[in-house]
């Protein structure tokens, strides 16, 4: 018997159905979340399914383990009422939130200790019950829809101008359009307030120089090396580079390019990753050595079809995300490190657009460089790119005002040292004088009884008097 739930990838050469089939505690198929992601699969990226997946499956652990509603042990497949405490009681207890009712809804506020996984728990969740509905597993409405919300919605939206009329097709230029305010922004029953998506500026330029020491360290094989390197080198997702084909890195003309796909592009080839010539120079040592050792045919790279990954297990199947991460964190450990594989991609980010900024001669040539960089990362919106700016902005001037404050407080010390020696150089024989006094007092204390007494004052004051007559012109 396992902990928890799990689930198992089906093996090549079986005939299935599915090609995953997620277990219960006891070890029985679970049928609600096996179908789940065999629908979004179909919908979604498989690593986004999977994703999902990952986040609904502790989820699933709690509900079987510890949630009562009505002194009764809560099941998926109870009514909305019922579901929705469950994930009330989840959000707090499990996830430190706060949650508040309001109207037809709750608002779910974040605290320090909440994950940043809220918001995609929240989606995984109605999108789960989406696709139960759909399947037709679930009988009631999605719990994680505000049903006076979709209720209002229609009704606004069948609201016309004529009086006890449906509404014109906006086509019809007879009515007048609806005001932006009618448009909800979500018919989310959870509602996050406070969340606000932030990248995480990496200010270090060493950062893949300790990564790489780290994984030299642990013994790291060369296909992690050159995994590591296209990850900061590119600025890609960690999938969009493990799952890159031999085909892919031939679909490019030159040799420091590959195709691959991008998030939501559901496996269309629809941008490239540009990497240095040390990387191609590991790459290509990987493929015809270390690469072919591991290839079940003993492939050479002109031997290898187009559809071969570029990646291998040393058992010679292809190389997976799930497969990769652990000797990722072994790497990090090793490094001393606490950087999750993303973030070699805010990093990419972070230091292309501060060259960007540091190197263009006028706002036009900055213009251009920011809206290819744009293209090449495909972006689907412009303000991923001011958030960065935004954020390097304020590094930028928190920084200039730390080096401005120090810089200020310097001169200023220097500048009261010069003032005095200028203005009361004077005074310096009679501070020396004073100070003379002290010690040939403190000697006298000190010496008593010493048969050299005598002849230490006089050398202490011989010494003294040179210094004073120098000092005294």
């Amino acid at each position: 018997m396992k902990d928890g739930y799990f689930y198992k990838i089906c093996p090549k050469g079986i005939n299935s159905k599915y090609s995953l089939i997620v277990f219960d505690i006891r070890g029985n198929l679970f049928a609600p979340l096996t179908n789940f992601y065999d629908h979004e699969k179909d919908r979604i990226a498989e690593s986004s399914a999977r994703n999902y997946l990952d986040i609904l499956i502790p989820f699933f652990d709690w509900l079987n383990q510890f949630c009562n509603y009505k002194g009764k042990r809560v099941c998926w497949d109870m009514g909305p009422d019922c579901i929705r405490v469950a994930l009330k009681d989840y959000l707090v207890e499990e996830m430190y939130c706060k949650v508040r009712p309001y109207e037809s809804f709750e608002f779910v506020h974040l605290t320090r200790k909440s994950p940043n996984t809220i918001n995609r728990f929240l989606a995984a969740v109605k999108a789960f019950y989406k696709a139960m509905i759909h399947r037709r597993f679930y009988s009631y409405p999605n719990p994680l829809i505000d049903s006076m919300a979709l209720s209002n919605e229609v009704k606004i939206s069948l609201m016309g101008e004529r009086k006890e009329l449906p509404r014109m097709p906006s086509v019809a230029g007879t009515e007048r359009p609806l005001p932006h305010e009618y448009r909800r922004q979500t018919d989310s029953f959870f509602k996050i307030i406070n969340e606000e998506w932030h990248p995480i500026i990496i200010d270090d330029p060493s950062l893949p120089l300790q990564l790489y020491k780290g994984g030299k360290d642990t013994g790291w094989r060369l296909r992690d090396e050159v995994i590591t390197r296209l990850l900061f080198e590119t600025g890609a997702r960690a999938t969009e580079v493990i799952q890159i084909t031999i085909g892919d890195y031939r679909a490019r003309r030159s040799i420091r390019e590959a195709s691959t796909f991008s998030k939501g592009s559901h496996g269309r080839r629809v941008k490239y990753l540009l990497f240095s010539d040390d990387t191609y120079t590991l790459l290509m040592r990987y493929i015809n050595n270390e690469r072919k050792k591991c290839d079940l045919n003993g492939y050479s790279f002109e031997e290898l079809p187009n559809d071969a990954p570029l990646f291998l297990t040393e058992r010679g199947t292809a190389y997976t995300y799930y497969a990769w991460y652990p000797h990722w964190k072994k790497t990090i450990k090793e490094a001393g490190l606490n950087v999750n594989p993303h973030k070699a991609r805010h990093w990419y980010v972070t230091n292309v657009l501060r060259v960007i900024y540091e190197t263009s001669l006028t706002e036009v040539e900055r213009s251009i460089r920011l809206k290819e960089f744009v293209r090449y990362m495909k972006w689907k919106s412009k303000e991923t790119l001011e958030v960065y700016e935004h954020l390097l902005l304020c590094l930028a001037q928190y920084k200039f005002e730390n080096k401005g404050l120090h810089a200020i407080r310097e001169s200023s010390f220097l500048y009261i040292l010069a003032y005095l020696y200028e203005n009361f150089y004077f005074l310096i024989p009679y501070i020396f004088y004073i100070g003379w006094l002290v010690v040939i007092s403190c000697e006298i204390l000190i010496m008593r009884g010493n048969p050299q007494f005598f002849e230490n004052i006089c050398y202490s004051n011989v010494s003294l008097y040179i210094m004073w007559t120098f000092l005294s012109g």
